[in-house]
């Protein structure tokens, strides 16, 4: 495996960070940057003839990762040229979010099931339920194969996100790759570092994504009394009190965060799933516990007996970015010394991320808040 980096800046222009002499054999490349820039079609002919046979697959963000830093309003390229390693490119629009299972099942069903081992998943970050999402992906898919990915972000704007397979995309739109060969080393990894307070409290009343009352209170007040002068934020502002809901099972809990309020009947919809009579709990950042969360994340995302990666996806919750402020690069370099300084790392901040729950699991799950790392290597031989 070869990669190649590239750096997009109104200031500097394209900067290249890396180099193999393979520009010319690229077959993809990873674009992430803030969605006006993205619009720019000159950007995207620039990627395009810089690697001009590869598939050119990305998303609009709420922070560009590459190298140990994070970015705003900027354009990040990773092309990748596997040696050994076949790969299939598929996409599809959803035009409801409650389309987004359907969603994933079609671009299951877009990827020939022979030798696939893993799937990678972009999805536009505010039209599409990604617990739905994930969960058609999964009835679909091989068993043994799993999938990573995320959400576009919009910085904490929320009013559009982009996702593009070669060209600009319209509304809603979601890029998988497959990838297929014995040769592909693929670890992942998703860790927080958030900290619940308060009581469990029972969902008494939600419908998929959408969550009306808590212990029969509306959700929304709920939240406006606990952000106070905050609450005119909404929903940005609620990123920093994200939900942990249980598990059906009760044995795992994951992370919800808010995508949108609805100010007439109470209601706030989030990135996925939060089942009635499931139990909910607020939570609040602790700076020290994510970039811990971060490194964890890396360790996990380490495959058993390998060396270091050559390549790591970061796809991290843009609530974290909010907490950390100008202390965001420490968990992005939290990764760079747990993997190594020979791992190239790229990625975004999203709206959510999605990632089994555990290594040795394959099920995807919606997660959020996390930082969601994905590990690229090839064996040689």
């Amino acid at each position: 495996m070869k990669i190649v980096q590239k750096h997009w800046m109104e200031a500097t222009g394209w900067r290249s960070l890396s180099t193999n002499g393979v520009s010319d054999r690229i077959q993809v490349v990873f674009a992430f940057g803030e969605t006006g820039v993205l619009r720019r079609a000159t950007l995207l002919r620039e990627i395009r003839d810089a690697f001009p046979q590869a598939h050119i697959v990305g998303c609009s963000t709420a922070g560009e990762i590459v190298a140990n830093r994070v970015f705003d309003d900027s354009v990040t390229a990773t092309g990748v040229f596997f040696e050994r390693t076949w790969l299939q490119f598929a996409q599809t629009a959803v035009h409801r979010m409650e389309d987004s299972f359907d969603a994933g099942t079609r671009l299951a069903e877009a990827l020939n099931p022979d030798g696939l081992v893993h799937v990678f998943v972009l999805s536009d970050g505010l039209n599409v339920n990604g617990s739905a999402l994930a969960q058609g992906l999964r009835s679909k898919l091989p068993p043994a194969t799993a999938v990573t990915g995320g959400l576009a972000g919009d910085q904490a704007r929320f009013k559009e996100t982009v996702v593009f397979l070669d060209a600009p995309s319209g509304k809603s739109t979601i890029a998988a790759i497959g990838f297929y060969g014995d040769a592909l080393q693929i670890g992942y990894g998703s860790r927080g570092g958030w900290d619940s307070f308060g009581p469990d409290r029972i969902v008494t009343r939600s419908r998929a994504n959408v969550v009306y009352e808590l212990d029969g209170q509306s959700i929304l007040q709920l939240y406006q009394k606990y952000l106070g002068d905050q609450a005119g934020g909404l929903p940005a502002t609620g990123l920093l009190f994200p939900l942990s809901v249980s598990r059906a099972d009760g044995n795992e809990r994951l992370v919800r965060t808010i995508l949108a309020i609805n100010e007439a009947d109470g209601s706030m919809t989030f990135a996925g799933d939060v089942p009635e009579g499931s139990l909910a709990r607020l939570m609040k950042a602790n700076v020290e516990r994510l970039v811990d969360g971060a490194a964890d994340s890396a360790r996990q995302s380490r495959v058993a007996g390998s060396s270091t990666p050559d390549l790591a996806m970061l796809i991290s919750c843009v609530g974290r970015k909010l907490v950390l402020k100008q202390r965001v690069d420490e968990e992005v370099e939290s990764v760079r010394d747990t993997l190594g300084q020979g791992t190239a790392l790229t990625g975004f901040y999203s709206y959510g991320e999605i990632c089994p729950v555990g290594p040795a699991q394959k099920q995807p799950e919606l997660h959020n808040q996390t930082m969601t790392i994905t590990t690229f290597s090839e064996r040689t031989s």
